[in-house]
């Protein structure tokens, strides 16, 4: 089960069999039926997760109820709401699974434990802090200098393995544009040559 994970981690830091092995101790494994809630608005996030299996999508809604998503998450990634979480404050966002998911998580307290036993592990969350921090800037630059096709052309080659697993709606919500505007644009790259 810990498997992916442990990948994942051998990445930026080496940890002995010990450390492994508290690590692992620190982690529950959970596993979700598709459509639940990890987390919804104005609740103070208790985790961060890395996905073992499933799709996540993470979003707010405004105040006239339009949905905006803010990311899409699968295997090998990991979800949570880093500012609600590391601040601990209620989240402004909703974290639902869109696919039966199975999870490795790491509470509030624990990863306080994590760090106090395996100073190394800082290194990891910093790097995932910086990406995130990455994709976020990226997004913003891409909405306000991308054309909704541009956008959406950049989308499938950067989630190739999100496109066929969430419905055009929400790719739609997550580029910035209607469903029917998207489809639109679907329709007008399809023709193209």
């Amino acid at each position: 089960m810990f498997e992916a994970l442990d990948e994942f981690v051998s990445k930026y830091i080496r940890l002995t069999a010990e450390e492994t092995e508290i690590f692992h101790s620190l982690l529950e494994y959970r596993k979700v039926k598709k459509k639940h809630f990890l987390l919804r608005e104005g609740e103070i996030c208790q985790f961060e997760a890395f996905i073992l299996k499933g799709c996540i999508r993470t979003y707010y809604v405004d105040k006239s109820g339009t949905e905006t998503i803010l990311n899409f998450a699968v295997e090998g990634w990991w979800v949570s709401d880093l500012s609600s979480f590391s601040e601990q404050t209620p989240s402004t966002q909703n974290i639902e699974t869109l696919e039966d998911s199975e999870l490795l998580v790491i509470n509030y307290e624990n990863k306080k434990i994590l760090f106090d036993v395996i100073p190394a592990f800082e290194k990891v969350f910093r790097i995932l802090v910086q990406r995130s921090l990455g994709v976020l800037q990226q997004r913003f630059y891409a909405g306000i200098s991308q054309t909704a096709e541009e956008r959406y052309l950049a989308f499938i080659e950067k989630y190739p393995q999100v496109v066929q697993r969430v419905p055009q709606h929400q790719i739609a919500r997550y580029i910035g544009v209607s469903p029917e505007f998207l489809s639109k644009v679907r329709s007008t790259l399809y023709k193209k040559p």
